[in-house]
This record gives C-alpha cells, sequence and structure tokens, in this order.
C-alpha cells in the first residue's frame, strides 16, 4: 500500500497495524479531511458478552472518536435473528428475542467504557438494526432491495464459497443475511449521514455490498475498510486463551483473568499488541516490543495494565497485578483471583473431587483435562504438586481459602460457605 493518508485516522489505523484493506483509500482520506465523518461497525448479540477478538475493531472505534469523528454502534437485534454465516462450518443456534435483548443489554456496557455517548457532533450513539428490520414488509424488501443482488456474484464471496466447497449447508435464511447487512448500511446512511463501515477482514463482501446498494439506491458515496483477523504469533485465534473466550464483560472473565490473559502474551507479539490494544506512543511500543530475556515480562505487565485499565478501570488493573505479585513473587494466594464459593450442600458424601473443583473454576474444561493436567504434574494446591487424581477435599481442608493452579500462569481460589 504506497499511498500514504493525509488524515489523522488513517495515518493512525496504518501506522498502528489495523489497517488491512479499503475500498477506496484515497477518497476516504479526502471525505476525512474534510469534517466529521459519521463510522459504524455492526456487532450481532449472540452472546452477553464481546469477548477479546472484537478488542480490535473497538479500538479502531476510540481511534476514530478520539481524531474527530463519530462512532456509531450497531446492535444487530434484528440480524442476529438470523446470524452471520461468514467463515462459519455450521448454523449458528436461533436466540428468542428475549434472549438477544438481554444479550444487547449486557453488552451495551462495554462500550461505555471506550466511547463517549452523548448528543455532540463527535459523541458516539448506539443503535439496534431491529428498529429498521422488524418491520421490513417481505414482498416490498424484496422487490426494492433484492432486486440489486446477484446470486452469482454473492456465491462468489468466499465467506460463502467457503461454505459450499466443504459441502456444508447453507441455508436460505443465513443467507439472506448479506443481504440484511448490506441494508443496514443504507440505512445508516440515509438516517445518520454514516458513510464508513469498518469491521475484520472477513466482513469484506458483506461491507461491498452495503456500500455497492448505496450506491445504487440512492447514489450515495460511501466507504468500507478492514482491519485483519488477529492470530497469536503461536497460531491460536485471538481472544481465546486454555479456558475458553476471554470475554469483556467482569461478570464473565474477572478483571484479574483479562489482565492475566495479556500478561501471558507471546514475547513475539507484545510489540504489535502494544499497538493495537493500548494508546501509548508508537516509539514506547517499539522500545517495549524490542526487549529481550527476562525484560520483556515488564513490557507484558506494561501491556496487562494499559489493556485493563482501558476495558475495567485503572483501579482493577493496579489490584490485578498487585494479586499477580502475591501469587507469583511472594508464593501467597491474592485476593483478588478468580474465586469459587462452595456451600455446604456442595460436598456431597461429605467432599468433592479435586477434578470437579479444577473443572468448575474453569482451570480445566472437562474431567478429562483435569485427570490429565494432575497426572501430567501440571496441577497444584496450595503450590503443592498434585498426583492423585482421586483426591478428595472434606469440609475440614477448605475451612479456609485454597488455591488452585493449572501450569505457572493460571490460578483459581476455592473458599467454602461458612
Amino acid at each position: 500500500m504506497t499511498y500514504r493518508p493525509k488524515s489523522e485516522f488513517l495515518h493512525v489505523m496504518r501506522t498502528r497495524g489495523y489497517l488491512q484493506d479499503c475500498t477506496d483509500l484515497e477518497g476516504l482520506d479526502t471525505r476525512m479531511m474534510a469534517g466529521v465523518l459519521p463510522t459504524y461497525i455492526g456487532y450481532d448479540a449472540t452472546a452477553p458478552s464481546l469477548h477479546v477478538g472484537s478488542l480490535l475493531n473497538i479500538m479502531m472505534l476510540r481511534w476514530l472518536q478520539k481524531l474527530g469523528h463519530k462512532p456509531i454502534t450497531l446492535m444487530g437485534g434484528g440480524t442476529t435473528k438470523v446470524g452471520d454465516p461468514s467463515f462459519r462450518s455450521d448454523e449458528r443456534p436461533l436466540l428468542s428475542s428475549a434472549q438477544i435483548a438481554d444479550n444487547i443489554a449486557n453488552i451495551r456496557t462495554v462500550f461505555t467504557k471506550y466511547l463517549a455517548y452523548g448528543e455532540g457532533s463527535t459523541d458516539a450513539i448506539m443503535l439496534d438494526n431491529a428498529e429498521w428490520l422488524d418491520g421490513l414488509k417481505y414482498l416490498d424488501f424484496l422487490r426494492d432491495i433484492g432486486r440489486h443482488f446477484s446470486v452469482n456474484r454473492m456465491l462468489s464471496f468466499e465467506s460463502v464459497k467457503s461454505r459450499l466447497d466443504r459441502d456444508q449447508s447453507l441455508s436460505f435464511l443465513e443467507f439472506n443475511y448479506m443481504i440484511l447487512q448490506a441494508y443496514d448500511f443504507l440505512e445508516l446512511n440515509r438516517r445518520h449521514g454514516c458513510a464508513l463501515q469498518m469491521g475484520g477482514s472477513d466482513q469484506w463482501g458483506n461491507i461491498v455490498n452495503g456500500i455497492d446498494l448505496t450506491r445504487r439506491v440512492d447514489g450515495a458515496e460511501v466507504f468500507g475498510l478492514t482491519s485483519m483477523l488477529l492470530t497469536t504469533s503461536d497460531g491460536r485465534k485471538m481472544g481465546k486463551s486454555a479456558s475458553g473466550a476471554v470475554w469483556l464483560n467482569a461478570d464473565m472473565a474477572s478483571p484479574y483473568d483479562f489482565w492475566q490473559f495479556w500478561r501471558n502474551t507471546t514475547d513475539a507479539d507484545v510489540g504489535r499488541f502494544l499497538k493495537l490494544y493500548t494508546e501509548l506512543p508508537l516509539d514506547e511500543c517499539d522500545r517495549l516490543g524490542a526487549l529481550g530475556g527476562a525484560e520483556i515480562n515488564a513490557a507484558k505487565i506494561t501491556l496487562a495494565n494499559e489493556a485493563t485499565s482501558l476495558c475495567h478501570g485503572a483501579e482493577a488493573a493496579a489490584a490485578a497485578a498487585a494479586t499477580a505479585r502475591a501469587v507469583f513473587e511472594a508464593g501467597g494466594i491474592g485476593e483478588d483471583l478468580p474465586t469459587i464459593t462452595l456451600a455446604p450442600g456442595d460436598l456431597p458424601d461429605g467432599g468433592i473431587t479435586l477434578v470437579q473443583l479444577f473443572v468448575r473454576s474453569g482451570l480445566a474444561a472437562s474431567g478429562k483435562e483435569a485427570r490429565r493436567l494432575i497426572a501430567e504434574g501440571g496441577a497444584r494446591l496450595d503450590d503443592v504438586a498434585l498426583t492423585d487424581v482421586s483426591q478428595i477435599l472434606d469440609a475440614a481442608a477448605l475451612a479456609g481459602p485454597r488455591k488452585l493452579s493449572a501450569g505457572r500462569k493460571r490460578h483459581a481460589l476455592v473458599k467454602l460457605e461458612a
């Protein structure tokens, strides 16, 4: 990409490593130089929280607002009823309207940590596409909107083609998703002057459809910009940890777990992640990312502190860092560790197995995994290695808090109600 953007936002997108593709980089740059540009990213409400995999695009919206433009966070109250088939091997489970509404309410709380909402020209707004999708009349929609879509072209998009190439079913419901998302862009342009849609590179086909539809129907010039889909240097999908998704809502993943996720970043990813997930100056990101040996751990702690401060606040980041010091440096318990609290009724026949505790704490995904962890010497109780997969803890053994450890970096507390 030889063109060097003049607008501050596109300069940041390029230099910090967000920018993957743009439908018209020079045209978008010119438009951004001309004044405030309303820009949206859509989020379907398939779970009660977004996870770290969504954080890259949230940071893009944060930079957009900091540099003088208007973010629109579009909640998919309508499109979630269909489900995005992009690069999935199977159809998403359908959620009820009540489940979708609950998920949206939970997800809203995350955005207020990163964006300033209000009535000003660059204040963020949050919308729900159910506002216009729920009231559509099917035949009118087919006649007015559907006629602008070529099935041949839709079948050529990689997100659809990859599914069909594997002889996996693609329902008519899912096939309609890209038309609905394109219609979102048209409606947002009409209602709010939105002229840019951003998203991950897996959304390229959907974004291009929206641009084409808006041009065909209203003759409006709009743009699309995508970021890369991140994987870690060791090949793992971004947002996943050994124990599953790293959620952004504190009630689904504790601030300590969130902090620890960043602290566990592989050495090769530190500099890149500092640029993408913090607001530290580029030269400082480069300096920290270039550290070697034991010094790279200081860079990882900086990454964890900065990322956690944005998502959960500075106090939560400081508490997580203090707990990590207690656990790793002083060999202590650390009161801010993720905690499971057992009731006396949780001890059938007077006790509970360590295998059950490792599963309930989230340190193991299954009993089989917990037994393997113990058998291979990776499990500890109060920093003492475990060897007996059948070991049981009774009420006396749980009279005080006990620390479970999976490997050197993942820990949880077990407490018994008095």
